[in-house]
């Protein structure tokens, strides 16, 4: 028996079966590989966002990612050569509202989906959304009101 406790038989935290890897929440590892591409200063290639991560993610995993990240809008890639370099268009905020997006797009009443997912933010966000709004319609009003000044 003492034999067998050295060898461990599975029960406990000391030579038990190890535990199994943590599952990444949804959207984790695109906004990994996004920070990985918005560190470089070029395009890159999938194996360069592979050594970045360095989390032994197979190039597979990370062409998929970036495949899904170029459907999205977040990324673009260029050919060169016989494979893509691949350069960031949106941050982890711009693939949060992508998202976003994509699920209002889905659905066909937009006003009933805005009005209550308004209705139900905080109350400092609400306070948020009101000023950002504010913001986009008085810089909607400055780029209408320039428009012949120099003809």
């Amino acid at each position: 028996m003492a034999e067998r406790d050295r060898a461990g038989d599975g029960g406990g935290a000391r030579g038990g079966a190890p535990e199994p890897p943590r599952r990444r929440g949804q959207g984790e590892l695109e906004a990994q590989v996004l920070a990985a591409l918005r560190q470089a200063r070029t395009p890159v290639n999938t194996g360069w966002v592979q050594q970045r991560l360095g989390t032994g993610l197979a190039y597979t995993t990370v062409i998929t990612i970036l495949t899904r990240l170029h459907a999205k809008g977040a990324v673009t890639r260029e050919r060169s050569g016989r494979s893509f370099v691949w350069t960031p268009t949106a941050d982890e905020a711009g693939l949060a509202a992508l998202r976003m997006r994509r699920v209002l797009d889905g659905e066909p009443d937009r006003g009933a989906v805005l009005a209550s997912f308004v209705t139900a933010l905080p109350p400092g966000d609400e306070e948020l959304l009101r000023g950002l709004l504010a913001q986009t319609e008085e810089e909607a009003g400055d780029e209408g009101a320039g428009g012949g000044a120099g003809d």
